[in-house]
This record gives structure tokens, C-alpha cells and sequence, in this order.
């Protein structure tokens, strides 16, 4: 017979303080792939589970350069290389005429790789997810905190997991099939 593959255990909380401590535990125990789902936002949580980083600034700081540069060189171009026109004597190479469209063009691009790099980075849309698979889950948004450890986690082991997880006082522990 054969076995679907697990995606990870699974550990369920009553209460966002026991959740925060037992990812605290967890982290500290060596897990480094494990992830929580609670109903609302919870303060210090990415902290415990180890997330520190943030690329979503980056990649807004690189779309807005990249608007800046377009609006600027766009004008450039029409205005000094594809139809230079002598108007008044200014030079076709007219700087200060190029900051608005060229601040526009930089809060444009910022704002729509800010959008789609949110999107890219959190891997949305993602209509599917393994943890739905655990009848529980459905208590996510309402009024459980769950831990998820992950099976390609280099520390986990089916049976210590799951003994691990049952130690930091869960209400339940499931195994989260793919």
C-alpha cells in the first residue's frame, strides 16, 4: 500500500502567548523549516520562527529606479534623438523640464513592483495549500494558533517531531499529508 507523502506535523493552540512559546522552543530546538497560522496578526511571532528578512523593500527600491530611468530617458530620447525641436532657444537637452515625468514614472514603477513583488514573494495566489488537508485547520481563522514544522526540514524525523510537538502542551498534533 502506498503512503502519501507528508508535507509536515502539524501542532494546534488555544492561545497566541502558548503558540509564541512553543515556536520559540521549536526554533531554538534546531527546527529551522516551520511556519504558524494564526487569525489575526500576532506581535514578535516572525521573530521567533526565525523570518528576519525582508526583500519586498528591495524590489521597490529596484522598480522605482527602474521608472526613473525610463521617465528620464524616454523624454531624452524624444526630446534630443527622435524629434529634436529648437523651441525658444533651450537646449534639447532640457533637464529640468524631465523631474516631473521622471518622479512620476519612479512612484509609478515603485508602486506596481511593490504590488506584484508582495504577490511574487508570498507566492500568491495560492488557492491550494496542504495544511487544508487537516480537518482542524478550519479553526485557523476563527480562534486556533497552529506550528507547522515541515517535512524537508533537515531535523525532522516523523516519530521526534511529533513526540517534540506533543511536549510543548499542543491541544492536538496531526500529520499534514501533501
Amino acid at each position: 500500500m502506498k503512503r502519501d507523502p507528508i508535507y509536515g506535523m502539524m501542532a494546534e493552540f488555544d492561545t497566541p502567548v502558548a503558540l509564541i512559546e512553543a515556536a520559540k522552543r521549536t526554533y531554538q530546538a534546531g527546527y529551522k523549516r516551520i511556519d504558524t497560522y494564526t487569525p489575526f496578526p500576532v506581535e514578535g511571532l516572525a521573530e521567533e520562527i526565525g523570518f528576519h528578512r525582508d526583500e519586498v523593500p528591495l524590489v521597490v527600491l529596484i522598480g522605482g529606479i527602474v521608472g526613473g530611468l525610463t521617465g528620464y530617458l524616454m523624454q531624452y530620447w524624444m526630446s534630443a534623438v527622435a524629434y529634436p525641436l529648437n523651441i525658444g532657444g533651450k537646449p534639447y537637452h532640457s533637464w529640468p523640464a524631465f523631474i516631473v515625468i521622471t518622479f512620476e514614472m519612479t512612484i509609478l514603477f515603485a508602486g506596481i513592483s511593490a504590488v506584484f513583488g508582495m504577490l511574487a514573494l508570498n507566492g500568491l495566489p495560492m488557492p491550494y495549500h496542504p495544511v487544508f488537508n487537516v480537518p482542524r485547520f478550519t479553526r485557523a481563522s476563527r480562534d486556533r494558533f497552529f506550528l507547522v514544522v515541515f517535512s524537508s526540514d533537515v531535523k525532522y524525523d516523523p516519530a521526534a517531531t511529533r513526540q517534540f510537538l506533543e511536549s510543548l502542551d499542543p491541544r492536538s498534533v496531526s500529520e499534514v499529508p501533501s
